[in-house]
């Protein structure tokens, strides 16, 4: 297994076009990978109104709705992704610091 700081991150964003929660989650989502995965993530953005279909077919019903793909398991969350700590710790991020985080 690679060293948490090597392994690569793939994330699906789904939004509902322009919407305001939509952007928000868009930028919160870059400035996350941008401080804590640099050159370690990829996203893909599935916009809801002109993609229905990849929605139905990975159970979207809410956006903004993020899903983890990789590494696995899959993870989601739905929201703004406005709490960096909470978002990192959903997604089973690595601390920014380096330590593990403890389990409740």
């Amino acid at each position: 297994m690679p060293a948490p700081d090597r392994v690569t991150y793939s994330f699906r964003l789904y939004i509902a076009g322009e919407a305001v929660n939509s952007a928000q989650a868009l930028a919160n989502l870059h400035a996350l990978c941008r401080e804590h995965l640099a050159g370690r993530c990829s996203i893909d953005i599935v916009d809801v109104f002109r993609e229905p279909e990849r929605a139905l077919a990975d159970g979207i019903f809410m956006t903004p709705t993020l899903l983890r793909l990789a590494p696995q398991p899959l993870r989601k969350i739905v929201g703004t992704l406005g709490d960096a700590q909470a978002l990192m710790q959903v997604l089973d991020l690595p601390a920014p610091d380096g330590s593990a985080r403890e389990e409740s």
